[in-house]
């Protein structure tokens, strides 16, 4: 009998019934927060906070379900490929100032090239050190299991456990991509080339976690960079 009763309550767990919520619930909760930043008080340490515990808890209470979690199987060259996605990161706009200034990167589609904190949040340590502990150990998880673990998957199988870990087709390939670039604004073009860049190590190392770690190696670099330089505005 409670070996009934486990079973039923094992089935009501959604994220049993739902196979694909342990990889969307995180980024769906992401993208909410993004799309009530408006509406919050953006920049105050408490909010900033409140942001990281909210996405923090989800992201553990549904990522820990993900079967494809193992070691990292390339972690010293998941480093270089994720330091090397932030030097293509800031390349263009070392190389040639100004490069962004034009409708092709800011425009009614891409939004405008500056941060969403208020300039009193970047005189704030509490503040600058919750938004770089997000980007480099929340987001690389978040994001990971969206559009590498999940979404190129589920183009080519609706059941998409069926579809091995780093398997794709050519449209799944390109529409994780081109997607993965329309999230980053105004840094569409090298967002572009950052999803072909994880998307091929993907392919190459068929790990979750070494795709993580180049993702957390990009996102870390990057903040360190925006907060030594003052270079806002890649804090969109």
């Amino acid at each position: 009998m409670s070996d009934a009763r486990g079973t039923e309550q094992h089935d009501a767990d959604p994220r049993t019934r739902f196979p694909a919520l342990p990889y969307v619930a995180p980024f769906a909760a992401f993208a909410l927060l993004l799309v009530a930043a408006p509406r919050l008080p953006i920049g105050q340490p408490w909010e900033s906070l409140l942001r990281v515990a909210v996405l923090g808890v989800v992201t553990w209470y549904f990522a820990r379900r993900v079967p494809e979690w193992a070691a990292p199987r390339r972690a010293a060259a998941s480093v270089g490929l994720g330091l090397a996605v932030f030097a293509l990161w800031v390349g263009p706009d070392l190389l040639f100032p100004g490069y962004r200034a034009g409708p092709l990167f800011q425009n009614a589609l891409t939004g405008k090239l500056a941060t969403s904190l208020p300039a009193e949040a970047l005189r704030s340590p509490l503040v600058l050190a919750l938004r770089t502990a997000r980007a480099a150990l929340l987001v690389p998880v978040i994001e990971e299991l969206f559009w590498r673990a999940w979404l190129p998957r589920f183009v080519q199988d609706a059941d998409f456990r069926r579809v091995p870990l780093g398997r794709y087709t050519p449209l799944a390939f390109s529409a994780t991509a081109l997607l993965f670039a329309s999230e980053h604004g105004p840094f569409w073009d090298v967002g572009l080339v950052a999803g072909v860049a994880y998307n091929w190590w993907m392919a190459r190392t068929r790990s979750l976690a070494d795709l993580v770690i180049a993702h957390a190696v990009t996102n870390a670099a990057l903040c360190a960079y925006v907060i030594a330089t003052g270079r806002w505005e890649y804090w969109l």
